[in-house]
């Protein structure tokens, strides 16, 4: 049955009016002109949409059925036009969204309460969780994710920017023990590791040509949290590979200092990704435009480049 939302004003005003003169009247057309219209509306549909007498019309019960929906769908039209007249777009509902656990309570958490923030309607509900989750099967609208993707026909990727890593120690324990300026010294040195899943997890650090390598830090402390490392290493502990968003304050403040820079920089991208859909849902663009836009100076390592030589 093809629609014909064109007649849906002239019949929720005969049914709100009473009457085909009071809906002419309202409408600014014709009584004849409007009974033609519910005439062939209700040809289309098949039923009847009022009960006629010589002095009275009234809802069947198709009608009354079918008024509620109109009604509703005409009240939304109207929003929408008004929001469009002012300028505004309000956005409302629920945005679920996943993202890593600390990189998301430092970096993202306070972007995307911002934006609930500038739309009191949207209700944010953030997952904190470092396992990679599946979007549709759990019902997120979005994720935040750290890593190259895997090819995906079912989602929709925008790029946010780099996360760096570097390697750092405190000046103390540089003091102390010397500064490497090579992976062999480095091996010599203690190290704090980042323990995932009952391993601890390898730097992908870069050997004299150039070439990526996995490198197994000779942990004395493993920690499987990011930021007891950071404050770990801050004490005295060793050496950590940790990333540049995290430790910018401390080497700004000289708490901590980098070191094997060019061993140790390396970049991995962050992505927002979403479900693919004919269409992008409002809340969904809006926590996109906001990432886009403001991550990436938080993202930007601000701090100088220090030595502790």
């Amino acid at each position: 049955m093809k629609s014909d939302l064109s007649a849906l004003p002239a019949f929720v005003a005969v049914a709100e009016g009473g009457s085909f003169a009071a809906a002419a009247e309202k409408l600014h057309l014709t009584r004849s002109a409007v009974s033609k219209i519910v005439s062939r509306l209700e040809a289309r549909l098949g039923v009847m949409l009022f009960m006629r007498t010589t002095r009275s019309l009234s809802l069947t019960d198709e009608g009354a059925l079918y008024y509620e929906h109109c009604r509703q769908a005409l009240a939304n039209i109207q929003a929408a036009e008004h929001q469009l007249d002012s300028g505004k777009m309000q956005v409302s509902g629920r945005l679920r969204v996943s993202v890593p656990v600390l990189f998301g309570h430092l970096c993202i958490a306070p972007l995307l309460t911002a934006l609930a923030n500038e739309h009191p309607l949207l209700a944010l509900e953030i997952s904190f969780s470092d396992r990679r989750i599946d979007l549709v099967d759990e019902g997120f609208d979005l994720a935040v994710r750290i890593g190259e993707l895997a090819d995906s026909g079912s989602l929709i990727a925008r790029r946010l920017g780099e996360h760096g890593m570097l390697l750092c120690a405190s000046p103390d324990y540089l003091w102390r023990s010397g500064e490497p300026n090579t992976l062999d010294a480095l091996s010599r040195h203690q190290a704090v590791g980042y323990l995932h899943a009952g391993t601890v997890l390898p730097w992908q650090l870069r050997g004299e040509n150039g070439e990526l390598q996995s490198f197994r830090p000779p942990a004395k402390m493993m920690m499987d949290d990011m930021q007891g490392i950071v404050d770990a290493v801050s004490a005295g502990a060793g050496i950590a590979w940790l990333p540049e968003w995290l430790v910018r304050d401390r080497l700004v403040a000289g708490t901590l200092v980098e070191i094997m820079r060019g061993e140790s920089s390396l970049s991995f991208p962050v992505n927002v990704v979403w479900p693919y859909m004919p269409y992008q849902p409002l809340k969904v663009r809006l926590a996109v435009d906001k990432l886009v836009a403001e991550l990436p100076g938080k993202l930007a390592l601000a701090a100088p480049v220090i030595s502790y030589r």
